[in-house]
């Protein structure tokens, strides 16, 4: 009987994981939110992730459960786990990816390179957190902000006053230094449960309004120093962690040579989204064998340069799927990959790969395949 994999949430990163489930001989079972989600083509439940009597009815008929992100209630995870449920990651991973408090803390433990950072309650303390930076931070809500929401830039306590003032009690925000980073970057690993660790090559994200909209993988112009500590990096959270599956670190680097972890994400990421068509071993086939157990895996490249380019929002008029002959046939090359959602201003609706020995010629036929889809 093939192993039973439930990934819990619908979105796209469950959609592709698919096709790689279906190569390894896995059976694949999804958990999704609502009718027509991404991953509509494996759901086998519909329900909320937050209510543990439907969890429970998901994981009783799976052996490992995974997740398309880290949402689900800590509650709901440990019970899994009193159960008797294999969970991959486990909440005591999990907790790091959904708290930047806590992620904080325990990356400080460790010893990772980081942003000054405090847990502020009040405008007093923010504002002597500010002064002590140059008079600037970056204002975090501690759980459940992505693509750039719950995110601010401050300059005066009073940016943050209604943030500040909707605290309950023990709550608290995270203020991070602001990092006069010179380019953003991710270094992603994987780690079976049985403790193997694989790393990809550092590669370079580009952000617009706090969503990644390019990624260059691998990273241009990183020295080796630069691509030893980002995996040194990825490996010394997973394995300190303890994470299951596959990791993505965000980090900064900075005009004095410093690497900095911004965020965490225990889940195939955007940022790896090229590996789908330019590595070895695609994240998403990469996250299922590790959350199996399986052998992880090569990471190698497959060519110099792999770019990758979101479709962001989607035609005004017309369908995705309308565009896609004319992109096709223009650059028959590239790799298109939609996520059956509707065009949305803003909203990720698919992104294109490019694998190319020439960085220019990849960069420009991912985003003249991307154009198509505006």
């Amino acid at each position: 009987m093939a192993l039973r994999v439930g990934v819990i949430g619908g979105g796209q990163l469950a959609r592709m994981m698919i096709a790689p489930a279906v190569e390894l001989g896995l059976e694949l079972r999804v958990l999704a939110e609502g009718e027509g989600m991404s991953a509509g083509l494996a759901a086998t439940a519909v329900g909320d992730y937050r209510d543990l009597e439907t969890v429970r009815a998901f994981a009783a008929d799976v052996d490992v459960v995974t997740f398309d992100h880290e949402h689900v209630p800590q509650d709901v995870l440990r019970q899994l786990v009193a159960d008797g449920v294999v969970v991959h990651p486990g909440p005591d991973a999990l907790q790091y990816a959904q708290d930047k408090l806590v992620m904080r803390a325990r990356l400080a433990e460790l010893g990772v390179p980081q942003p000054d950072w405090a847990a502020v309650r009040t405008t007093t303390e923010l504002q002597a957190f500010l002064d002590e930076h140059a008079g600037a931070g970056v204002v975090k809500t501690p759980r459940g902000g992505y693509d750039g929401k719950g995110v601010r830039v401050v300059r005066a306590a009073q940016d943050a006053h209604d943030w500040l003032e909707a605290l309950a009690d023990g709550e608290a925000l995270l203020v991070e230094e602001l990092v006069p980073f010179v380019r953003e970057l991710a270094q992603q690993v994987a780690r079976r449960a049985g403790g193997e660790i694989v790393a990809y090559p550092v590669v370079e994200t580009v952000q617009r309004d706090g969503v990644c909209a390019e990624v260059i993988a691998p990273a241009p112009a990183a020295a080796e120093r630069l691509t030893e500590v980002a995996e040194a990096i990825g490996r010394t959270i997973a394995e300190g962690l303890g994470v299951t599956g596959m990791l993505a670190v965000e980090l900064f680097e900075t005009d004095d040579e410093r690497i900095l972890v911004n965020e965490l994400a225990m889940r195939p990421h955007n940022s790896g989204h090229w590996s789908q068509d330019g590595a070895v071993t695609g994240q998403f086939e990469q996250h299922l064998r590790a959350v199996a157990d399986l052998p992880l895996g090569s990471t190698a490249p497959r060519a110099a340069w792999s770019v990758m380019v979101n479709i962001l929002g989607g035609p005004v008029e017309g369908t995705l799927d309308e565009r896609f002959g004319a992109a096709m046939a223009e650059h028959p090359q590239a790799k298109i990959h939609t996520y059956g959602k509707a065009p949305r201003p803003g909203r990720k609706v698919g992104h294109v790969n490019v694998a190319d020995d020439d960085l220019d010629d990849a960069v420009y036929v991912a985003r003249a395949v991307a154009a198509h889809f505006d």
